[in-house]
């Protein structure tokens, strides 16, 4: 099987390019040649291109992949551009896509599955159903076999670890110094995180499986969390435990919205996602990987390299823990 990665050197992409490889799969990524991490397997051939440039990206098609497993497409002219390019000249296309297409509202029953209302409330979201309908319809006119895959929140070496507030979350290191922190409400509302490489094992293992040609799958671990329990877990992997200042979503967003956009758009909703039709289909995503020793990686590799972040000088957060332990609000063990 030869196997083309659009992208191939971010988060997931290294969890697939793992399986692919222990797979015996022929490997190829696509890129712009400018991330700044580790260098991908020598196994990995690099194609050195911008997948907005059309003759780049018709030369690339040009090879007549088995598969095209593309993780950075984000907009629909991007999709009408990857049809039109490898439309006819590759069996499978796997395309990466978000549960963000679900939207924020509630769910009928506790976890969101695949056939949950697409209400995208954010432009991600609804780019991202567009480009899952480009495929689709391609998928339909026989131009390829597609495969939709929808990663939640993803983690692994090389990003932070969030928490409920914000994506590279300053409240590790307050935990690591025995200070309190903030979580929104009352820390029951429902989250999955996902290690990157079990997340990459169903990409590898879809790859070419006929029972995935023409459907959407949720990728996440089965395992879901509350808040507090998240905050539990997460502790867990330096050691210590976490004491949890619960305010109000709105009380926090207010404070400084875009800082805490994440909490603002996405965490401050429900986010527990059912993804037992992929491991249906693909039993090989098996999920191994423990929140616990997943967020341990994280630690050591930000500290390996000089990204862990230092709480000392957050004004703005001390001031806020101050403010609500001022209005009565004590911490509590998570």
């Amino acid at each position: 099987m030869r196997t083309l990665v659009i992208g191939g050197t971010g988060l997931i992409s290294r969890g697939i390019v793992k399986h692919l490889l222990a797979r015996g799969v022929q490997v190829r990524a696509f890129n712009r040649g400018k991330c700044a991490g580790p260098p991908l397997p020598a196994d990995v051939g690099t194609v050195l291109g911008d997948r907005d440039d059309a003759d780049a990206l018709s030369a690339v098609a040009g090879e007549n992949f088995d598969v095209v497993i593309d993780m950075v497409c984000f907009r629909n002219e991007q999709a009408t551009a990857a049809v039109a390019a490898f439309g006819g000249k590759c069996q499978h296309y796997v395309l990466c896509s978000t549960v963000c297409i679900y939207g924020t509202g509630s769910p009928p029953t506790v976890l969101i599955d695949e056939s949950s209302p697409q209400q995208p409330t954010s432009g991600y979201g609804r780019d991202k159903v567009a480009c899952e309908q480009t495929f689709l319809a391609a998928h339909g006119a026989g131009r390829f076999a597609t495969t939709i895959i929808r990663p939640s929140q993803t983690y692994g070496p090389g990003s932070p670890m969030i928490d409920n507030l914000e994506f590279d979350a300053v409240a590790w290191d307050r935990i690591d110094r025995g200070l309190p922190v903030l979580c929104a409400s009352d820390g029951l509302g429902q989250w999955v995180s996902t290690h990157r490489d079990d997340c990459g094992k169903l990409f590898a293992h879809a790859a070419l499986r006929p029972a995935t040609f023409g459907k959407a799958y949720n990728a996440t671990r089965q395992q879901h969390t509350t808040w507090s329990e998240y905050y539990r877990q997460v502790s867990a992997a330096l050691g210590k435990e976490a004491h949890l200042i619960y305010m109000p979503r709105d009380w926090i967003v207010r404070r400084d919205p875009k800082r805490f956009g994440l909490l603002k758009e996405i965490t401050g909703f429900h986010g527990a996602y059912d993804s037992s039709a992929a491991r249906r289909d693909i039993p090989e995503f098996l999920c191994e990987v423990d929140l616990t020793t997943g967020a341990a990686e994280v630690f050591a590799d930000q500290r390996r390299r000089g990204k862990w972040k230092d709480s000392r000088e957050d004004s703005v957060y001390h001031a806020m823990v101050d403010e609500a332990v001022k209005l009565g609000q004590k911490p509590q063990p998570a």
